[in-house]
């Protein structure tokens, strides 16, 4: 069962890359259930219990819409490597 939510989760993420026009609503909600998704596969991978795949995945779906509207606005993170990050245009 945890290779077919890992095999979905992946095939998800690679699905993405046909996602290059939509509108900001659009990549809004891929987003967010790409990144709910994630979140509660890797839950369920760690063995996590009931309670901590909901909040899993309530994190995951709102990293995965504010992802989105960085992508929207042509903004990327870089990580410094000291725990913050770097924001400006992706290349």
């Amino acid at each position: 069962m945890r290779q077919t939510f890992l095999g979905l989760a992946v095939a998800a993420v690679f699905g993405l890359t046909a996602c290059e026009d939509m509108t900001r609503e659009e990549s809004m909600v891929v987003g967010g259930l790409t990144g709910a998704a994630l979140g509660v596969v890797t839950a369920d991978a760690l063995g996590a219990d009931s309670d901590w795949k909901i909040i899993t995945g309530l994190a995951g779906a709102a990293a995965g819409v504010l992802v989105a509207q960085n992508r929207h606005r042509n903004r990327c993170a870089y990580a410094r490597g000291d725990g913050t990050y770097l924001v400006r245009r992706c290349p």
